[in-house]
């Protein structure tokens, strides 16, 4: 199995406490983000990683120069426009790829959440955590009483009926069949220059159009937070770090 780790994002929103690197290059106890992906990845047996650098790539390259990883960068230079962009870059993993692993970079995480997917069952899996604050800044996962997902994203309508609401991680595992959906998808936001949309829409169509195909783990307190603003770094440091098991290689 093959992960993709999306890396191209500025990390505006942490001012200068970005210190003008890329977010996942962000340190904690010594070990960036980046290094701590990997080091979990390899702990769970997924030796083949590709990287979607913008911002500042040279020095992620430089820091992972001696990784243990077989890593395959590539280079969104298009990365101040959405996510989706940088999804596209990877391409060829979403169209070839039997199963593969989708990452977002700037997460501070327990190596339980690559466990839990790589051990799944489900073909097409995201991460619920249930404990998370309601706000307009979440991507939420709505599942019916029947268990599957009817909503996928940060603004919920009111309307919507719903037996279960949790965060999504940011990590996912997706057969090719979706892989290759996702792709047709991407492309066609993109054909219509909606370049600033999130990955997760293109997801979400898929979730609505083909529920049968999807399922979630419920990973409700395995301690983890996204780096998004100064705050999270303050509670990352001292609410998540004490609590992370240490990683086997």
């Amino acid at each position: 199995m093959k992960a993709i780790i999306l890396a191209a994002g500025i990390g505006n929103r942490l001012g200068k406490l970005s210190e003008n690197k890329p977010k996942s290059l962000l340190e904690f106890e010594g070990k960036s983000l980046l290094k701590r992906h990997i080091d979990i990845l390899l702990a769970n047996q997924i030796n083949e990683l590709t990287i979607v650098t913008g911002y500042q790539s040279e020095m992620i390259e430089e820091h992972l120069k001696d990784s243990a990883i077989s890593i395959t960068y590539i280079h969104n230079d298009r990365y101040t426009e959405g996510s989706i962009i940088s999804l596209n870059c990877a391409q060829e993993i979403l169209f070839s790829e039997p199963e593969f692993i989708l990452m977002d970079a700037d997460v501070l995480y327990d190596q339980e959440m690559i466990s839990r997917l790589v051990k799944t069952k489900i073909n097409n899996c995201l991460l619920l955590d249930r404990d998370f604050i309601p706000g307009d800044e979440p991507v939420k996962i709505c599942v019916k009483k029947d268990g599957s997902i009817n909503e996928f994203r940060k603004k919920i309508a009111d309307d919507l009926e719903f037996e279960v609401q949790g965060e999504s991680v940011g990590f996912f595992k997706f057969n090719k069949l979706i892989g290759a959906s996702l792709l047709g998808r991407i492309n066609d936001y993109i054909s219509k220059g909606e370049n600033d949309t999130p990955y997760e829409e293109a997801i979400r169509d898929l979730l609505l159009i083909y529920p049968e195909q999807f399922g979630y783990e419920d990973v409700t307190g395995v301690p983890w937070i996204e780096i998004d603003f100064p705050e999270d770094i303050e509670r990352a440091t001292n609410e998540i770090l004490p609590k992370l098991s240490p990683i086997s290689i």
